[in-house]
């Protein structure tokens, strides 16, 4: 595990929805104003403009770290921006799901606290996934979460587009709504660097062929507001977890979705859990979301980046 240090933050760069309320926002920039911080603004109408504009921000040193005052899915837009640079980046959680936030225990009801954290510089680096796909013409992509392929990011997708229910609930809401349609679709698995020391279910060999309802690789241990979908997960192990749920029936789905909303760690038999370095996913059809954004379809090759990322933490 990295240790942490301290940096000194004067001035930020705070990265804001314009889609989303003002609230937090404004509470967490007046928190830094109150604490000596110079605020400047970034509320960008696309992602492209979001990631220039930071990015402008930077090369011209305007900042001590780039703050987003968001969720999952603004913090991976942020990323084109900050990965790599050294830059830190801070958090005021504003999302659905704050998996980062939570996993890295800054506070996901309190943003004056978040913030305080932001002027405390306490500062690590962690490590971030990188999507190449196959498709012509495709960008590659960051991701510090999880990427979710199939029946997974299928849900991912619909929920995004919900408006009802707030927070975890809508993801239970929207695989209910999905797990009437195309289910368990084959999957090659290639696995490079894989290791098997400390998992449920390690597998042998570096290729799995299998049927699966849905193949989840992450950085962290879970997604959609805290479901525990790679239970062993480490931020800054230079590795990957895939957890592979395997050909269930929609009546056995039905019994793990409620276990896994609530965070309970799956000892299924056809859950089975791998590491690796670098990931390489095959299944026709398949959909692909990364942090909760789109992220194509497969065939993708995942592989961790280490120590990509720096961050404020508590």
């Amino acid at each position: 595990m990295t240790q942490n240090s301290i940096r000194t933050v004067r001035a930020v760069t705070v990265v804001t929805n314009p889609r989303a309320g003002h609230d937090v926002a404004d509470a967490a920039m007046a928190r830094l104003r109150a604490r000596g911080v110079d605020v400047a603004e970034v509320r960008a109408p696309s992602a492209a403009e979001t990631v220039r504009l930071v990015r402008d921000s930077i090369a011209q040193g305007n900042g001590d770290a780039v703050v987003c005052i968001g969720g999952d899915g603004l913090i991976n837009v942020t990323l084109d921006a900050v990965a790599r640079t050294g830059v830190p980046l801070g958090m005021v959680p504003a999302g659905t799901g704050n998996d980062l936030a939570r996993e890295l225990g800054v506070p996901t009801e309190d943003p004056a606290a978040a913030a305080d954290l932001v002027a405390d510089g306490k500062i690590r680096t962690i490590d971030l996934g990188r999507i190449e796909p196959s498709a012509p013409g495709s960008a590659p992509m960051w991701f510090v979460t999880v990427t979710g392929t199939g029946f997974d990011a299928r849900v991912t997708l619909r929920a995004n587009a919900m408006r009802w229910p707030k927070g975890r609930l809508r993801y239970t809401v929207a695989a209910l709504a999905e797990i009437s349609g195309r289910f368990t679709v084959p999957y090659r698995v290639e696995l490079t660097g894989a290791v098997t020391e400390g998992l449920t279910n390690p597998g042998a060999g570096s290729e799995v062929a299998t049927n699966a309802v849905m193949v989840a690789v992450g950085n962290t241990r879970t997604y959609g507001g805290g479901m525990l979908i790679c239970p062993d997960a480490v931020l800054d192990d230079g590795l990957l977890d895939l957890t592979v749920v395997g050909g269930l029936s929609r009546v056995e789905m039905l019994r793990l979705l409620p276990a896994l909303s609530a965070g309970k760690r799956q000892n299924h038999p056809e859950v089975k859990q791998y590491r690796a370095a670098e990931i390489t996913l095959t299944a026709p059809g398949a959909p692909a979301t990364a942090d909760g954004e789109p992220a194509g379809t497969l065939p993708i090759t995942i592989r961790a980046v280490p120590s990509a990322l720096t961050v404020l933490v508590p």
